[in-house]
């Protein structure tokens, strides 16, 4: 018998929690995965998780699924390119299920991959959650620089124009350079006779 070594178990999961991570969208100010992503990722079909969604209504809360419009279902299929329902696609609106509704999915379905993958998708929610956390601070901190970059722009202008005055070649200087010395007796009276003629 073969043991499955940690590495293999490890890379198995960062495999699927980034197939489950790239399936959740943003609807409605919502992160929400739809309701065929996650019958393929619980190993249903759609047609049996919508049965099972049926079945026991009262566990879905608005908070936990709702219907696309059908203006959400046309912005998707454009984004990601699925059939339409003219070419054989599904004739009624998705399902869009919330990370409490995903795994109120997974308790109905009660199958073990349902449960496996409820922890995936979990994580996956996790992850985008904090990732946007991230997000935020960064932007928070962009916000604030340009704001000080702003208050500062007319400082910033003044200087650039002091290091420019700073840079240019002093104006020309016609005078000579260095030491004269005192004029001699002689260079005295050659003036003093330069003048009286």
């Amino acid at each position: 018998m073969t043991s499955i070594s940690g590495d293999a178990v490890n890379k198995t999961a960062i495999i699927l929690a980034k197939r489950v991570s790239s399936k959740i969208v943003v609807l409605r100010n919502q992160k929400v995965i739809l309701g065929v992503d996650l019958a393929e990722l619980y190993g249903v079909s759609v047609k049996r998780l919508n049965e099972q969604i049926k079945r026991n209504a009262r566990r879905f809360p608005l908070d936990f699924l709702f219907r696309l419009t059908r203006a959400e279902d046309k912005n998707l299929r454009s984004q990601n390119a699925t059939s339409s329902s003219a070419h054989g696609g599904r004739r009624y609106l998705p399902y869009a299920f919330t990370e409490h509704g995903a795994i109120m999915a997974a308790t109905v379905l009660n199958s073990k991959r349902a449960i496996e993958m409820s922890i995936f998708v979990v994580r996956a929610f996790v992850q985008m959650r904090q990732a946007l956390v991230v997000n935020q601070d960064i932007v928070s901190k962009l916000a604030e620089l340009e704001a000080r970059i702003e208050n500062h722009d007319a400082d910033i202008q003044d200087l650039v124009e002091a290091i420019r005055e700073l840079m240019a070649p002093p104006p020309a200087n016609h005078r000579r350079i260095g030491f004269e010395a005192p004029p001699s007796t002689k260079t005295k009276a050659r003036a003093l006779k330069a003048r009286q003629a």
